[in-house]
């Protein structure tokens, strides 16, 4: 290799690498460990980790969300999800040798499709904000405009993840602030031309949106309206589809996925009929064989990135295959009915939640807009000590409102969340903790 680049060593490699950034000194181990030695040192570091759920010694009762969600997965999800002819599988481009894993995603595109309101959904992406970046993509692909409206109710790190890949694209990224917790469209002005508009509903403070004021939008400026949705109130909500949505992307842990830093995470992404073209990503299709018989292809290659490099709107060749079969098998082991109960029983205890919570003395609402399953409260203290107080008492407490919100009446609240697995007992145990830190 160092002969191929004219280099005369090794350390010529590396030289592009700034000097600030490179270890100094080597890494503090030793010289050599067997293998069991450093099992047992893993061990060590791991028991230090303080999980979300209920039984791990030193686990948490979490209240925290903004964007990951302590669901409950059923038994069933969890030994079809980890059978081997789904773990091991990866890309069904063979479907001879691939139907099963074909067909689970056939059927994955079409439960997201049901769930969002549209007509196409594709075999998932990598994550919710990686969903939002191709939704972009796509928009300022059919439109042929840069502009993007993106609300500030959007999940804080999906705004920096399409800001950091508009430095690439070129597209011109304004914010739309809030007002009470929901996003004041009244400040954009009348004549306006964007390629997208971007909502998030319910929004990353937990407040119901106006989605209808943003199709507005959307006509009045010929921009697409792109919606990052709670796939999980879609059980009690309207879906986003059927109130104007173009685009509807949205994250798919809640569906079977356990709580794990870092992930792994799931991308959910839906469009209308006429962006089937512009689909970011793999499509299953149904067709049939030679013999007349069902048959699942992946559909529509030529316009996929791999084939049409110089035309794609999009560089995404992939999917979640694991995590789409997995929600999958959570959506069709729910049914409809089941998604409603999970949705209302989030909702109820919810809306218990906070009006204990609010009836601590010196906490107060951050927002006046109805919330769903997740709502943001000011405090007498910092978010940040109460978490670690909380923490102490056996509680993640929340996720502090920092970054993406600076300078606004919401910067500093605390964001709660809550699920089906959350009880009365939980929640009033978690509300005497909080008032006992404030205080």
């Amino acid at each position: 290799m160092l002969a191929d680049l004219g280099l005369s060593k090794i350390d010529e490699l590396f030289a592009a690498i700034p000097a600030a950034v490179r270890l100094a000194g080597g890494l503090d181990l030793p010289d050599q460990w067997s293998e069991a030695d450093l099992n047992d040192r893993l061990e060590v570091l791991a028991a230090r980790n303080r999980p979300a759920g209920r039984m791990a010694p030193g686990s948490l009762v979490c209240f925290a969300g903004a964007g990951a969600y302590d669901h409950e997965i059923p038994a069933v999800v969890r030994s079809l999800s980890s059978r081997s002819e789904f773990v091991t599988a990866y890309t069904p481009y063979q479907p001879e040798v691939a139907q099963g894993v074909l067909q689970a995603l056939f059927e994955y595109q079409t439960l997201v499709a049901r769930l969002s309101g549209l007509e196409i959904a594709n075999a998932s992406l990598y994550d919710g904000a990686a969903s939002l970046v191709e939704a972009v993509n796509m928009a300022a692909a059919a439109t042929g405009r840069q502009l993007v409206l993106c609300s500030d109710g959007v999940n804080p790190r999906w705004r920096a993840q399409l800001r950091t890949f508009a430095r690439g694209t070129g597209h011109e990224i304004t914010a739309v602030p809030l007002a009470g917790g929901t996003t004041d469209w009244s400040t954009v002005p009348a004549d306006v031309e964007a390629g997208a508009i971007v909502l998030a509903a319910p929004n990353f403070l937990g407040c119901l949106e106006d989605v209808a004021a943003a199709r507005q939008l959307a006509d009045r400026s010929g921009g697409r309206l792109v919606v990052c949705f709670d796939p999980v109130s879609a059980g009690v909500l309207r879906t986003p589809g059927s109130l104007g949505a173009d685009v509807v992307v949205g994250e798919g842990q809640v569906f079977g996925t356990p709580l794990s830093y870092g992930g792994p995470y799931l991308g959910l992404f839906a469009c209308r009929l006429q962006d089937v073209r512009r689909l970011p990503g793999r499509l299953v299709g149904e067709t049939v064989d030679t013999d007349d018989r069902r048959a699942y292809v992946t559909t529509l290659r030529a316009r996929e990135q791999d084939i049409r490099r110089e035309r794609a709107s999009s560089n995404v060749c992939t999917n979640q295959t694991l995590m789409a079969i997995t929600a999958a098998i959570q959506l069709g082991w729910l049914g409809t009915d089941g998604l409603a109960e999970i949705a209302l029983r989030s909702a109820r205890a919810a809306r218990y939640c906070r009006e204990s919570l609010l009836a601590v003395e010196g906490v107060e609402a951050s927002t006046d807009a109805p919330v769903l399953r997740e709502f943001a409260l000011r405090l007498p203290i910092e978010p940040e000590t109460l978490l670690e107080r909380l923490m102490e008492e056996g509680f993640l407490a929340g996720v502090a409102v920092r970054e993406g919100f600076e300078g606004t009446p919401y910067d500093g609240s605390l964001l709660v969340a809550t699920t089906e697995r959350r009880t009365r007992a939980e929640i009033d145990s978690f509300v005497s903790a909080l008032d006992k830190a404030v205080r």
